[in-house]
């Protein structure tokens, strides 16, 4: 099982690497993004362009 690096950027100049893996929800990657940036993560959206991902989707989705 593979694991998949995640870049996510918080808008403000920072940016985080992830790695998890492609069988992880969108909940968890938020737990892990949160650990690293230190809020909560009920406050983090993850996005791509317009489309929000909702917790309970996969990474390989």
């Amino acid at each position: 099982m593979p694991l998949i690096e995640v870049i996510a950027n918080d808008r403000l100049g920072r940016k985080v690497r992830v790695k998890c893996s492609s069988n992880d929800t969108v909940g968890d990657l938020k737990k892990l993004i949160a650990a690293q940036t230190g809020t909560t993560p009920e406050k983090i959206q993850l996005k791509k362009w317009h489309t929000v991902f909702k917790d309970h989707i996969t990474l390989g989705d």
